[in-house]
Order: C-alpha cells, then sequence, then structure tokens
C-alpha cells in the first residue's frame, strides 16, 4: 500500500489546471475590449479577463483574451487594413506619376498650340489667299500632329509626306493662276517637282527632327500612364489565405495575448510581409528597367531630340518653306513644264493680289527651354525615387503603417510572445520564399495579374527604348507582345520543378528565442507541451497503481 499516496498525488499533479504565472489572478481583457470595440465589433460575449486558448486557430494557444469569433473578425479586419496600405501606397506612386505624365502633356500640348496660334496669326498677312484658301491643310496636320501624340495608328512620315503634298500642290495652283492645272496634271508636277525640292530642305529636315521629338515625347507620356497602370491593378491583387493568417498574427495576436503595447520585431513584420508581397517583388527588375527608360528618354527629349525648339518652331519651318517655293517658283515651273508639258491657259485670268510675303512680318518662337529643363529635372528625381519601390514597400509598410520596432529590440512581438526573433530575413521575389518560415508560400504559381503586369512593364520599356533612337512604334499593335503568360527571371527550373511543402524539415517557426517566464500568461510553445506533459505524468501514475494492486 505504500504506493498509493505516491500515484494519487500523481494523478493529482497530472490533472491540476497548469497555468505559467503560477496560478495568479486572470488579466483583465479591458484593453482588448476597446480596441475591439473601436474597430466596430459588438463587446457582446467579449472576455472581461482571460480564458484558455485550446479554441484559437492562427494565435498562440495559450491564454488569451480573444474568443474564435473575435479571433476571425481579427483576422478579416487585418486583411482588409493591409489591402487599404497596400493600395494606399500605390495610391502615392500613382499620383506622382500621373502629376509628372500631366505637366509633361500640358507642357507639350501648349507647347503644339502656340505653334498653331502663331500660324494662324501671322500667315494670313504673310501670304493672303495662299494661306485662307488652303487653312485646312494646314489644320488636317496640326491634327494629325496631335491625334499621333495621344496615341493613335497614325504613321507619322506618311502623315507629313501628305501635308507637303497637299501643300504643294495648292500653292502651285495659286501661283500659277493663268493656267488651268486638272488633277493628273498635278500627280504628274508632283512626281517632277519632288526631286527638285521645292520648298528646300525643309520638309526632310523637319521630318527627321519632329518625327524622333513626337516619338520621344508620346512614348514619353504613355510611360508614366503605364507605370501609373501598372501599379494601381498590382495593387488591388487579394491577399492569400495563408498571407490573411500570417498578417493576423502580426498585427492582432499580441492583442489577444494581453500585449497591446507591444510592437511586432522588425524582421519578423518583413518576413510576414515579403511572403505576402512574393509575387509584387518580382515587378522590381522590370520596374527599374521601366524608370531608367524614362530617364533616358527624358534626357533626349531636352537634350539630342530639343522637343522645345522642333515642336515650338513648326509654324516657323513651314513659313520657310512656302518662301522657299516663292523664291524658286519660275524655275520650278520651267522644269515641271518640261516634263509634264504646258498646261491649257485658264479662262478665269489671274489674280491681280500679290501672293507673294506681304510686308515684314516677324515670326518669333517664345523658348520655353527652361520650363521643359525644370520639367525634366523633377521627373528624373521622382523617377529615380520610385526605382526601387517594389522592393522597398515591405520595410516602409512594416516602418510606417505596422510600426514595427527596431531592429536591435528583443522586446518585441515575435508571433509567440514578447522577445527576440532569430530567423534570417528572406530575399525579395517568389523563389526567395521557399523556406519563409511566417508564410507558406507556392512558389511555383506565380499570380497571373502580376505576370500580365511584369509583361506591361517590358512592352512599355521596349517602347521607350525605340524612342530612344528615333525609331516608332505601333502602340495599338503593341498587344500581340502579350502571347506570353508570365516572366521566367523569378523561378529558376531547380526549384519550381519541385513543390516544397512547409514541413518541420524546411520551416523554422519554432526558432524564436524563448521567451522569459516573467509576467502573466504562458507563451504558446509551453503551452503545446501541456497535453504531452500530462500523458507522461499519467502513465506514471498507472505504473503506480500497478505496483499497487501487486
Amino acid at each position: 500500500m505504500r504506493f498509493f499516496p505516491w500515484g494519487f498525488w500523481l494523478l493529482c499533479v497530472a490533472s491540476a489546471p497548469v497555468r505559467g504565472d503560477s496560478g495568479s489572478k486572470a488579466r483583465s481583457c479591458a484593453e482588448v475590449r476597446q480596441l475591439y470595440g473601436a474597430k466596430g465589433f459588438s463587446l457582446s460575449g467579449v472576455p472581461q479577463a482571460e480564458i484558455s486558448g485550446e479554441h484559437l486557430r492562427i494565435c498562440p494557444q495559450g491564454y488569451t483574451c480573444c474568443t474564435s469569433e473575435m479571433e476571425e473578425n481579427f483576422a478579416n479586419k487585418s486583411r482588409s487594413e493591409f489591402e487599404a496600405m497596400m493600395k494606399e501606397a500605390g495610391r502615392a506612386v500613382q499620383t506622382t506619376l500621373t502629376a509628372q505624365h500631366r505637366s509633361f502633356d500640358s507642357y507639350f500640348q501648349d507647347l503644339l498650340n502656340k505653334s498653331e496660334k502663331a500660324l494662324y496669326d501671322a500667315f494670313p498677312s504673310m501670304y493672303g489667299e495662299l494661306y485662307t484658301q488652303n487653312m485646312k491643310v494646314f489644320k488636317d496636320l496640326y491634327s494629325e500632329l496631335r491625334r499621333y501624340y495621344r496615341g493613335s495608328n497614325i504613321n507619322l512620315e506618311e502623315a507629313l509626306n501628305e501635308f507637303w503634298t497637299r501643300l504643294l500642290e495648292r500653292l502651285f495652283k495659286l501661283l500659277n493662276p493663268q493656267y488651268h492645272i486638272t488633277d493628273e496634271y498635278l500627280d504628274c508636277m508632283v512626281k517632277h517637282a519632288e526631286q527638285h525640292k521645292p520648298f528646300g530642305e525643309v520638309p526632310r529636315d523637319l521630318k527627321v527632327k519632329a518625327t524622333r521629338a513626337f516619338i520621344a515625347a508620346r512614348s514619353y507620356a504613355q510611360g508614366f500612364l503605364v507605370g501609373s497602370d501598372v501599379v494601381k491593378k498590382v495593387s488591388q491583387v487579394s491577399l492569400s489565405h495563408e498571407c490573411t493568417r500570417a498578417i493576423m498574427k502580426l498585427m492582432y495576436c499580441p492583442h489577444c495575448r494581453g500585449m497591446s503595447s507591444v510592437r511586432p520585431c522588425n524582421n519578423y513584420c518583413l518576413n510576414v510581409v515579403k511572403g505576402c508581397l512574393a509575387n509584387q517583388a518580382d515587378l522590381n527588375t522590370e520596374w527599374k528597367y521601366l524608370m531608367d527608360s524614362l530617364v533616358v528618354v527624358a534626357d533626349r527629349i531636352d537634350g539630342p531630340y530639343n522637343v522645345d525648339t522642333v515642336i515650338g518652331t513648326i509654324h516657323m519651318r513651314i513659313a520657310e518653306a512656302i518662301s522657299n517655293l516663292q523664291e524658286n517658283k519660275d524655275s520650278l515651273t520651267a522644269k515641271v513644264f518640261q516634263g509634264c508639258g504646258n498646261p491649257k491657259i485658264s479662262t478665269k485670268g489671274s489674280s491681280s493680289e500679290d501672293k507673294k510675303r506681304r510686308g515684314k512680318v516677324a515670326l518669333e518662337a517664345k523658348s520655353s527651354a527652361q520650363a521643359l529643363e525644370m520639367l525634366v529635372l523633377d521627373a528624373k528625381g521622382n523617377l529615380t525615387a520610385l526605382k526601387t519601390y517594389w522592393i522597398t514597400l515591405p520595410g516602409s509598410l512594416c516602418s510606417k503603417k505596422v510600426m514595427a520596432s527596431s531592429a536591435a529590440d528583443d522586446k518585441c512581438w515575435n508571433g509567440m510572445t514578447k522577445g527576440s526573433y532569430l530567423p534570417e530575413v528572406m530575399g525579395d521575389g517568389l523563389a526567395n520564399q521557399i523556406n519563409n518560415p511566417e508564410v507558406e508560400v507556392d512558389i511555383t504559381k506565380p499570380d497571373m495579374t502580376i505576370r500580365q503586369q511584369i509583361m506591361q512593364l517590358k512592352i512599355m520599356t521596349n517602347r521607350l527604348g525605340n524612342a530612344n533612337i528615333g525609331n516608332d512604334v505601333d502602340f495599338q499593335d503593341a498587344s500581340d507582345d502579350m502571347s506570353g503568360s508570365g516572366s521566367g527571371d523569378s523561378c529558376p527550373d531547380d526549384v519550381c520543378g519541385k513543390r516544397l511543402s512547409k514541413s518541420p524539415s524546411t520551416r523554422q517557426p519554432e526558432t524564436h528565442a524563448i521567451p522569459k517566464q516573467s509576467g502573466h500568461g504562458v507563451n504558446g510553445a509551453s503551452s503545446r507541451s501541456l497535453p504531452s506533459a500530462f500523458l507522461l505524468l499519467l502513465s506514471v501514475a498507472f505504473i503506480a497503481a500497478q505496483h499497487l494492486w501487486r
């Protein structure tokens, strides 16, 4: 009978409630109740003091102030709040890019408008009916230039060639009113006249310079819009179920554990956010290429392509071309007659109005080069600042939104309790999350929305690359480049070839520092070990009972 008291005592110890604070009074849940109510939830059913946490599915199962319903509500809240953080960060980038587009677009359109207005103001007094009877030709030119800049599928070189051809036909008839010139004769005239350069070198020179300037300006303006649109679409990508659990554990589990004043460990927050934004980080390479390409084209616009001078003086170049035609009228007419024959004399007679330049009208182009220089400098500064947006986003969210502690803090929330956080910080991008200890990420399944946006960045960068060397790109047909379905850079074959689950051998969730046992409550690791301890003690008690019955 000597074993009975010992066995009975073991049973009593094993069945007694275990608490890390040695049976101290349960802590109040006042702070959690206040937070829960502030988030818009009913306080009905919210504990007044800590309860046992075996029911928890996300937070550590120690003593807690959260019920299952509270945990679910907090999880949904953390999801919506984190998505709102993403959209807010994205809106800041969108605002910057759209502001840059708006500034350049306003500048460029104003430049074109002033050139057109200067033409309309000066040409009537300079050329009389040479202008008034051909107003539509000039209006059509500026209309085509605007349509091209806005992205219409127009061949700019052909549009300029068509302008000079139409202008030559109209002016030749007006400069030779004594002849009856048919459409067939005009066709012949154009063929013979072009080889004699009736407008001098202006058409060729303007075509080269204007084409380069317009291609650069259009691609530059479009680049800002594409960048903004990519950010908008990526910011709307929903969080995965695994990410929602990790964000909940990061943001609200410390409140459930009665640690409302304890901030998340910085490296812990980084691993959570990097896991959640793994796909977004894969935008980094193409995003940097786009920002760099915009900077290069900006230098072209303010440098060799000289947009301010080229676009702002179109009316002056046209005036120069018309002056060349007037001066070469007799020799040109003779050569045309020689090649096409003499046209019939018109019965209407000639107009007495002097069709040459009348009086001295000064054509000026007010330079706005300084304004362009300031625009480019501002744009380059913003573009450089945005280059690393996608890979610096996790750090920015952790420091400014989640309010994580400093990296050296060893009394922060590490996902289990207050202490230090030992796991290393993961790299950026999907492939680097294979061993993320906080978020289970399937690296074999990249997000298709984000892959499509990566392709959009590639297409836009290619357009800017062409613009940089003066090559035109058909904006409408660029969608044909979307034949690919994703980026091959982010997931190497030796990694994507296999799906590594987060088994204990590949994950490191239990590498947090062992917390000190001071204070109230128990940590999650010790709470999970209680059933094992109970079974051990029960086994010993059973053996003692066997000895008792012997």
